[in-house]
C-alpha cells in the first residue's frame, strides 16, 4: 500500500476542516464558473505548505486547481477565522483525551528568513538584516498552544505576555475552558523582573533563567519540548522563509502549521 503525501486529506481531516469552512452558495442566476472543490483546494494550500513551492508553480496535473484558486481561497478562509477556529478544536480533542497538559508551559522565539512586508524588522542580533520572528508557546509535552509573528527587531521579552493571552480557551472536559498553564519556562531571554510581575498578574507563575548566572539551572530539560515543536514547525517549508508580503497569509500558515502538529499528536494518542 502506498504512503500518503503529507499533503493529502483524509477523510477524518476533512470531518473536522469541513465545518469550519464556509459555504459559498452558488447563484441561481448568472452562477459563473463552478468552484473547484474546498478539498482539492485546502490539499493545494497544504502543498504549499510543505514544500514551499511558488504558487504560480503549483501543479495542477494533481487537481488542486490553479495557484490563484488556492491563494484566494487561502485568504478566503484566514479573513473567516479558519485557522484559529481549527487550532483551537484539535486542542479541545487533545484535552478530552488527557495529552494536553497545562500543569506548564515553555516559550521560545527564534529568528527564521524572511523577504519583507508588514512585521519585519532589521534584527539586531543578526547583523541588521530585516527579517521576522516566529514567537511560540507549548504545553509541557510540545504540543503548540499558539504561535505569533513580530518584526526581528522586536526582543522576545515583549511576546512573553502576548502569547499567553494568545492562548485560546480550550474546552474537551466539563467546566470551564483551560486557558492558562500553571507555570511558563523561558530562557534567559525573558530575564526581565517587569514581565515576571505581568505575567503573575495573569495567575501564571513565572520560571526563567536569570542572566549572568551559569548555565545549568535545569530549565533545559523541560522547555527543550519548545525547540522540538519550532524543529517541527519549520519543517514545514513555507515557514522556513517569509514569503509572503501579507502578514495575515503569513500568520494563517504559521497556525495552519500548529494545527497539523496537533493533529499528528491526536492521532498518535488513539
Amino acid at each position: 500500500m502506498a504512503r500518503a503525501k503529507p499533503w493529502e486529506v483524509d477523510d477524518e481531516l476533512w470531518a473536522v476542516i469541513e465545518p469550519l469552512v464556509p459555504k459559498i452558495e452558488r447563484r441561481a442566476q448568472h452562477p459563473g464558473r463552478k468552484r473547484h472543490p474546498d478539498r482539492l483546494v485546502f490539499q493545494g494550500i497544504l502543498f504549499v505548505l510543505h514544500t514551499g513551492i511558488a504558487w504560480e508553480h503549483l501543479p495542477q496535473e494533481l487537481g488542486f486547481g490553479s495557484g490563484m484558486t488556492c491563494w484566494r481561497r487561502l485568504a478566503e478562509w484566514t479573513e473567516a477565522g479558519v485557522w484559529p477556529r481549527l487550532h483551537g478544536v484539535l486542542l479541545a480533542k487533545l484535552r478530552s483525551v488527557n495529552v494536553l497538559d497545562f500543569s506548564r508551559a515553555a516559550v521560545d522565539g527564534p529568528h527564521p528568513g524572511v523577504k519583507g512586508g508588514i512585521k519585519t524588522g532589521r534584527s539586531p542580533v543578526d547583523r541588521g538584516k530585516t527579517g521576522s520572528k516566529h514567537h511560540l508557546i507549548t504545553d509541557a509535552t510540545g504540543i503548540p498552544l499558539a504561535a505569533t509573528l513580530t518584526g526581528g527587531n522586536r526582543n522576545d521579552v515583549t511576546q512573553l505576555v502576548p502569547l499567553l493571552q494568545a492562548v485560546p480557551p480550550v474546552r474537551g472536559k466539563r467546566g470551564r475552558p483551560r486557558r492558562r498553564p500553571d507555570v511558563v519556562l523561558g530562557d534567559r531571554g525573558y530575564d526581565h523582573d517587569k514581565y515576571r510581575r505581568l505575567v503573575w498578574d495573569l495567575g501564571v507563575k513565572p520560571q526563567i533563567a536569570r542572566r549572568g548566572t551559569e548555565h545549568g539551572s535545569g530549565l533545559g530539560a523541560q522547555r527543550w519540548v519548545v525547540e522540538r515543536a519550532f524543529a517541527h514547525l519549520h519543517w514545514f517549508r513555507r515557514l522556513r522563509i517569509r514569503w509572503e508580503i501579507r502578514d495575515d497569509i503569513h500568520e494563517a500558515f504559521l497556525t495552519l502549521g500548529c494545527a497539523l502538529i496537533c493533529w499528528r499528536r491526536l492521532r498518535a494518542a488513539r
